[in-house]
């Protein structure tokens, strides 16, 4: 659900009168997740009701760069540099709990000059999909788990993270998993963030330590994807900015340390029939349906396809490498954590799938849209799932791309993913993914230094 369910231009207007809000924070997700946009006086934000910025916003790398001799993204990029038009979403109004001043933050959608939705924005991407469903008469109900780390603040990029001190004076040196006191080492920090959230309408569940030396993970409640995207999308701001006030830093990358385990966005999705809201993955005598089958066949056949969307960077590769708590390949099974695709054990109504292949730097919208788009594919085309996995996955082969050009070439080439998500979305996608490749390839790694430099 929205964070403020049905809510009008009048009723935000209202609200931002009763919070005496100064300022606005006007945002819009770009492609890698980041926060873009425009901060406006209250006046302005209310007289215009919308603001512009330009398109290439939306397509630059994660460093701030742009392709420029890729055919298929000068297609779908302007090259006079025009601008896009934004409007806000009232149902996303809330308040920068961190601001010295009243300050609300709300999130736009992006048009073109004749009043479409700007095909490559992420939310917008979310939205195609999520319309294909409603076609159908299918609502996705969807639950992210988010995992991440805590270190310590450090200033130069060249030096190892560590994990951050707690309330002891020490930092972990052991494995934690699942330890209370470890949380409890930074209770001043996990305070502000339940506060934080609270005041923001979030819907934080379940706060965990994970495996590694102060990796947590944080579970939202079940609900609306686009509505749940949003929440994780200002819930990373808002950790980061959270780390920032108790001297440490929250980072997503999905592996920021060497021997630590790496961080993912696991989604729980299930489907309900609009109408009645009825799990349409389970049958009336509580038995798996047909389409629950079909949807796990959609995620089988095209997360590998995907996998370029929802691992993003080269960090994200080192992460989907075996005995690292990450799956390496798209095999599924009945709560069983060494698969792609895990059924947890749950009731008729519940019954559901989680992708756990999804990296924890992914664009959350994005992450969505891509792993409901095979869902809907799988039970649009009938596809049928492999056998069920018992045993531990980890022993078997690898079935997912190893590294960023291999998952880009999948991409690019499933013209099945390319209808569903947009095409123009995919062409600037890979285009901006590209770069950013081309880009890590001039930097020289300590191992290169370390092990080539006088070997070879």
């Amino acid at each position: 659900m929205a964070i403020r369910e049905n809510f009008s231009y009048t009723d935000m207007d209202e609200w931002l009168n009763e919070k005496r809000v100064t300022e606005i924070e006007c945002l819009v997700p770009d492609l890698t997740g980041v926060a873009r946009g425009k901060i406006l006086p209250r006046v302005k934000f209310t007289q215009e009701r919308g603001m512009r910025i330009p398109e290439a916003i939306l397509g630059m790398t994660v460093t701030g760069n742009s392709p420029t001799d890729d055919p298929a993204y000068d297609r779908a990029i302007s090259n006079i540099d025009r601008d896009m038009i934004l409007k806000a979403d009232p149902g996303t109004i809330t308040m920068v709990p961190w601001a010295t001043d009243p300050t609300a933050q709300v999130i736009h959608d992006c048009y073109f000059a004749d009043g479409r939705l700007v095909d490559f924005a992420p939310r917008s991407v979310l939205r195609r999909v999520l319309k294909l469903y409603e076609d159908k008469g299918w609502k996705p109900v969807v639950a992210p788990e988010l995992e991440f780390y805590l270190t310590a603040k450090i200033s130069d990029p060249d030096l190892p993270l560590k994990a951050p001190v707690g309330r002891s004076g020490r930092a972990e040196t052991s494995r934690q998993v699942y330890s209370i006191d470890a949380v409890n080492e930074f209770d001043p920090l996990f305070e502000d963030i339940y506060d934080y959230c609270d005041l923001m309408g979030l819907d934080v569940d379940t706060l965990i330590h994970e495996i590694g030396a102060g990796q947590m993970e944080i579970n939202f409640l079940h609900g609306e994807p686009l509505g749940l995207a949003d929440k994780v999308f200002f819930f990373k701001r808002t950790l980061r900015e959270a780390a920032l006030k108790h001297n440490m830093y929250a980072t997503f990358m999905a592996k920021p340390m060497a021997g630590e385990p790496g961080s993912a966005m696991h989604i729980h999705q299930s489907v309900v029939d609009a109408k009645t809201g009825w799990n349409i993955f389970s049958n009336e005598d509580g038995s798996p349906s047909a389409l629950f089958k079909q949807y796990i066949g959609g995620l089988q056949r095209y997360m590998p396809s995907a996998l370029a969307i929802v691992a993003p960077y080269v960090n994200s590769y080192r992460r989907l490498v075996r005995h690292t708590a990450a799956p390496i390949n798209i095999q599924w099974g009945v709560d069983n954590r060494t698969v792609g695709f895990r059924v947890p054990e749950s009731g008729i109504q519940d019954r559901r799938v989680e992708n756990r292949i999804i990296g924890s730097d992914a664009n959350p919208y994005l992450a969505l849209a891509v792993t409901l788009a095979a869902g809907y594919l799988g039970m649009t085309e009938h596809l049928e799932p492999t056998e069920i996995t018992h045993g531990s996955a980890y022993e078997m082969k690898y079935e997912l791309p190893q590294g960023l050009p291999e998952a880009l070439g999948l991409l690019r080439r499933e013209e099945k993913l390319r209808g569903v998500l947009g095409e123009r979305f995919i062409d600037v996608y890979a285009a901006i993914k590209d770069l950013e490749h081309q880009e890590f390839m001039t930097v020289i790694s300590p191992w290169e230094r370390e092990h080539l430099l006088l070997h070879v």
